[in-house]
């Protein structure tokens, strides 16, 4: 994870590390967007963060993590958009430690967005995740707004370290 969790303000310090994580065999680069100057309407250093870490990210998943709950919901499409456009392969909803993590209404607007999209890219649903019902809720979502079939280890990831449990009590594992 790069810029874990605060989403900081270097752009510099992100891609040192996540060059220092792809040397070191990383296949996917989490990088939390810098939401705070986002929200004081620095979408510029926003966006030439995600930019410059998907520059040497060549072969690497980036997945952008918005913090969603840190940000107003009309503003959740926009940091979408933005880091879309900069390159993000995945947009992640939130890194778990914000004391609003992934809702409903931030996935739709984020699947919204996805939607509308030039290119194919996934959401990762991630923080505050605790029982079956809560991803049923989510890949429901996900295929209503996306179609049925969409949701794919590709295009859709259930970020839930602690639904592990009950997910494979619920499959009889």
């Amino acid at each position: 994870m790069i810029n874990f969790p605060a989403g900081g303000e270097d752009v510099d310090r992100a891609v040192e590390d996540a060059r220092a994580a792809i040397r070191h065999g990383a296949g996917e680069i989490d990088l939390v967007l810098p939401y705070r100057a986002f929200l004081r309407g620095d979408e510029t250093l926003a966006r030439d963060m995600v930019e410059a870490v998907r520059d040497i990210c060549a072969r690497t998943v980036l997945k952008v993590i918005l913090e969603t709950g840190e940000l107003p919901p009309e503003r959740v499409a926009e940091a979408g958009r933005l880091a879309l456009a900069a390159g993000a392969d995945f947009l992640k909803t939130s890194t778990g430690k914000s004391p609003v993590s992934a809702t409903p209404e931030a996935a739709e607007a984020l699947l919204g967005v996805l939607a509308g999209a030039e290119r194919k890219a996934g959401l990762k649903v991630s923080g505050g995740l605790r029982r079956v019902e809560d991803a049923a809720v989510y890949l429901a979502l996900a295929d209503r707004r996306m179609g049925p079939g969409w949701a794919t280890p590709a295009t859709f990831r259930l970020g839930a370290s602690s639904l592990f449990g009950p997910l494979r009590a619920a499959s009889g594992l």
